[in-house]
């Protein structure tokens, strides 16, 4: 599987999962709270896969060009 996200888009996604989640459990309850965890799960497993599939079909990536893929 080819990394296609830099070390600031894996933070960004990481650190909007918790913001989802601490809405989820505080704030909204109902259908808005599962669609929100469901959001949250996916930003939290590509940023720790270092793969985010909806990149994939436009050929976008956010590592550096230098970066070794694996």
């Amino acid at each position: 599987m080819m990394l296609n996200m830099g070390r600031t888009d894996r933070t960004v996604r990481l650190g909007a999962a918790v913001a989802l989640l601490l809405l989820v459990v505080f704030v909204v309850d109902g259908v808005l709270a599962g669609v929100l965890g469901l959001v949250a799960t996916v930003f939290a497993a590509t940023a720790f896969v270092g793969t985010c599939p909806a990149y994939l079909p436009f050929g976008l990536s956010t590592r550096k060009a230098d970066a070794v893929q694996s």
